[in-house]
């Protein structure tokens, strides 16, 4: 049995592929493309065609399963639409079994049409899915590009107070902050630097991608989301960005100032997710964090070890690049077990 998992959000489409015998997992391939849903999502059954083809051919898959944030865009009135817009495009792209990652589980063609919320941004459950594995009691943090997921684990169970985006916003279960497509400005108000303090300019100049290109935590192969000012993705660009926080430039600032400069944003962003996390543990008093995504060891480590919480890394049983997309590994997972 080979079963297609898609993470389907704003900015990239994951892709797990999963081959199952007797229900045990024998291999994991995985892919993913950069799709800004917001102006291109008219592409995404071409994309997810695309993505599927780069492993196998289409008409080995036996099933597809979709977990979404995608439906938040503001392509989208609400997020009903952009629910049922995303389901429309999948069912008309694949003709095997389908079905939807939802806050109670999978949820068939029919169902979704019943409910469409119950699968708005409840790609979570799907990674739940996955921490299970490494321990029954404990909190899985998954930072991506874009937001950061806190997600509480009890007896084997995700016991998430929240459970819409709206919700998690209020009990610490959602962060939004990612470690690509976070503008530097949502989270930074003020930098302390050769003992000035400086206002932030609060304008589209840099993201977090720039910052930790600058610190050499991630690569341009990483960098997978546009720049703001539509230039390069090198680190020399990169620094001219983050100049731009504080109104200055390369004439005025050096790089080893800009190292300076990202390495105090890159605390601060730690700080902003060890809040989430701190809200979530002693909320449910778990103290066991299990983190996964691109920012696993970027944020997500060092913030627990902040708070002095107990940390393992879904590295145990996946790879890194299969942390990167959790998600659509735990939406085959249910895929498979939903048919």
């Amino acid at each position: 049995m080979k079963i297609a998992g898609f993470d389907i959000g704003g900015a990239n489409t994951d892709l797990a592929i999963i081959d199952f015998e007797d229900g045990e997992i024998k291999n994991i391939e995985v892919d993913f493309k950069y799709l800004p849903m917001w102006s291109d999502n008219d592409d995404l059954s071409k994309v997810l065609v695309e993505l599927i083809e780069n492993i196998c051919p289409l008409s080995q898959i036996d099933g597809v399963g979709i977990s979404m944030t995608a439906e938040l865009v503001d392509a989208y009135d609400t997020k009903k639409q952009g629910v049922l817009d995303v389901a429309e495009k999948c069912e008309e792209t694949f003709s095997c079994p389908i079905a939807y990652v939802g806050i109670d589980g999978m949820l068939s063609p029919e169902e979704i049409r019943k409910n469409p919320l119950k699968a708005a941004a409840a790609n979570w459950i799907a990674t739940a899915q996955i921490a299970t594995l490494i321990a029954d009691d404990c909190i899985f943090i998954d930072t991506g590009s874009t937001t950061t997921d806190i997600i509480p684990v009890k007896n084997g169970h995700e016991c998430a107070i929240g459970k819409s985006d709206f919700d998690r916003l209020a009990t610490g279960e959602l962060v939004y902050t990612g470690t690509l497509r976070t503008n530097l400005a949502s989270f930074v108000n003020e930098i302390e630097f050769k003992n000035n303090k400086y206002n932030v300019a609060s304008e589209l100049f840099a993201q977090t991608a720039d910052v930790y290109m600058m610190l050499d935590l991630i690569s341009e192969e990483d960098y997978v989301c546009d720049t703001f000012d539509g230039e390069t993705k090198s680190k020399l660009d990169c620094a001219k960005r983050i100049a731009r926080i504080l109104c200055a430039d390369l004439d005025m600032l050096s790089m080893d100032d800009i190292a300076e400069i990202s390495n105090i944003i890159h605390q601060k962003q730690i700080e902003q997710i060890s809040e989430g996390l701190k809200q979530v543990s002693t909320t449910q008093n778990l103290d066991l964090i299990i983190t996964t995504g691109l920012g696993k060891d970027i944020l997500d480590k060092p913030a627990a070890e902040l708070l002095g919480l107990k940390v393992r890394s879904m590295d145990e049983i996946l790879t890194d690049e299969e942390c990167v997309v959790a998600p659509a590994i735990g939406t085959a997972i249910m895929m498979n077990k939903f048919i």
